[in-house]
C-alpha cells in the first residue's frame, strides 16, 4: 500500500512536466516571431524608402503645387540637384527614416499576427488565407501602422516642401507647428490617409500574398527566388497605390496647406478645389506616372527585404528547416 502511495505522486508529476514545459516553450516561439516580423519590417522599410527617397521628395513637391506632368517633375529633380546639390534629393530623408522605420515594423508585424487571427478565425491554421481575409488582413495592418505613426508623416510632409532654412531639424518642426498652427495640426490629412491606406495596404499585401500563392501552384516550388519576389512586390505597388492615389494627394495638400498659403477644411473641398483649380486628372493624379516608378520599386525592395530577412533569421535561429 506504501509503494501505491509513493507511486501516484510521481505518475501525476510525469505527465504534467511536459504540458508546463510546453507553455513557456510556446510563449518564447511567439516572442520571436513578432521581434523577427519588427525587425524585418523596420529593415524593409528602411532599405525602400531611401531607394527612392529622391522620387519621393519629388512626388511630395509635385503634389503639393500646381505644376505639369511626367516630365517636369523629372526637371524639378534636376533642378534641385543643380541649386540645392546632391544630397538634398535627400531632404527629410532622416524624418522619413525616423517614420518609416517604426511604420514598416508595425504594419508588417501586425500583418502576421492579422493572418494568423483570421486563419484561427475562418479555420485556416497554417494555410493560405481566402482571398477576403487576405485583404482585410493587409488593411488592417495599414491601418494599425498609419494610426501609430502619423504625427512623423506629417512632419516629413513639411520638410520636403520647405527651404532648409525654415525648420532645421525634426525637433523644431514639431515645436513651430504646436506653437504657430497648434497641435491639431500634426494630425490634418489624417482621415484622408486612413481612407486611402485602407485600399492601398489591403490591396498590396492581397496581391503580393495571391502571386505568392498562384507561383507557388503553377511552379511547384514553394519559395519564388528574389527576382521574382521584386515583381510581385511591383505588382503590388503598382496596383495598390494607383487605386488610393487621389487620397494620396488630398493627404499632402491638407498636410502642407500651412506653409503654402492655403486653406483646406475637409476632404470633399480639399478635392473640389483641385478639381476647380487644376483639373480631374492633372489635379488628383498628379504625380501617378512617377508613382508609377517609384512606388513598385519601393514595394517591391520593401517586400522582397522583409520575406529574405524572415528567412534569414529563422535560418539563424532554428537551422535551414525553417524557411517559409
Amino acid at each position: 500500500m506504501g509503494n501505491g502511495v509513493r507511486e501516484g505522486p510521481v505518475e501525476f508529476q510525469r505527465d504534467v512536466e511536459p504540458v508546463t514545459a510546453r507553455i513557456p516553450a510556446e510563449e518564447n516561439q511567439e516572442k520571436k516571431k513578432v521581434l523577427n516580423s519588427l525587425v524585418s519590417g523596420a529593415l524593409a522599410g528602411a532599405v525602400a524608402k531611401t531607394a527612392v527617397a529622391p522620387l519621393d521628395r519629388t512626388k511630395i513637391m509635385f503634389q503639393g503645387e500646381s505644376c505639369g506632368l511626367f516630365l517636369e517633375a523629372y526637371r524639378l529633380i534636376y533642378h534641385t540637384y543643380l541649386n540645392e546639390g546632391f544630397w538634398s534629393l535627400w531632404r527629410g530623408n532622416s524624418a522619413t527614416m525616423v517614420r518609416v522605420i517604426p511604420y514598416a515594423a508595425i504594419q508588417f508585424c501586425a500583418h502576421e499576427e492579422y493572418k494568423q487571427i483570421l486563419g484561427n478565425y475562418y479555420g485556416f491554421q497554417g494555410k493560405a488565407l481566402t482571398p477576403f481575409p487576405r485583404f482585410i488582413a493587409g488593411s488592417l495592418a495599414g491601418t494599425t501602422a498609419a494610426m501609430v505613426t502619423y504625427p512623423l508623416d506629417m512632419v516629413r510632409a513639411r520638410m520636403a516642401v520647405t527651404p532648409k532654412e525654415m525648420y532645421s531639424s525634426i525637433v523644431h518642426v514639431f515645436i513651430r507647428i504646436s506653437r504657430e498652427e497648434g497641435l491639431k495640426t500634426l494630425y490634418r490629412g489624417f482621415t484622408p490617409t486612413i481612407l486611402g491606406v485602407i485600399p492601398y495596404a489591403g490591396l498590396s499585401f492581397f496581391t503580393y500574398e495571391t502571386l505568392k500563392k498562384v507561383h507557388a501552384e503553377h511552379s511547384g516550388r514553394a519559395q519564388p527566388s528574389p527576382p521574382e519576389r521584386l515583381l510581385f512586390g511591383a505588382c503590388a505597388g503598382l496596383i495598390g497605390q494607383s487605386a488610393s492615389y487621389p487620397l494620396d494627394v488630398v493627404r499632402r495638400r491638407m498636410q502642407t496647406a500651412g506653409v503654402l498659403g492655403h486653406t483646406y477644411s475637409s476632404i470633399l473641398l480639399t478635392m473640389q478645389d483641385i478639381v476647380r483649380e487644376e483639373g480631374l486628372v492633372r489635379g488628383l493624379y498628379k504625380g501617378l506616372s512617377m508613382n508609377w516608378v517609384k512606388g513598385p520599386i519601393a514595394v517591391g525592395i520593401s517586400f522582397t527585404t522583409f520575406d529574405l530577412t524572415q528567412i534569414l533569421l529563422r535560418k539563424l535561429q532554428h537551422g535551414p528547416a525553417s524557411e517559409r
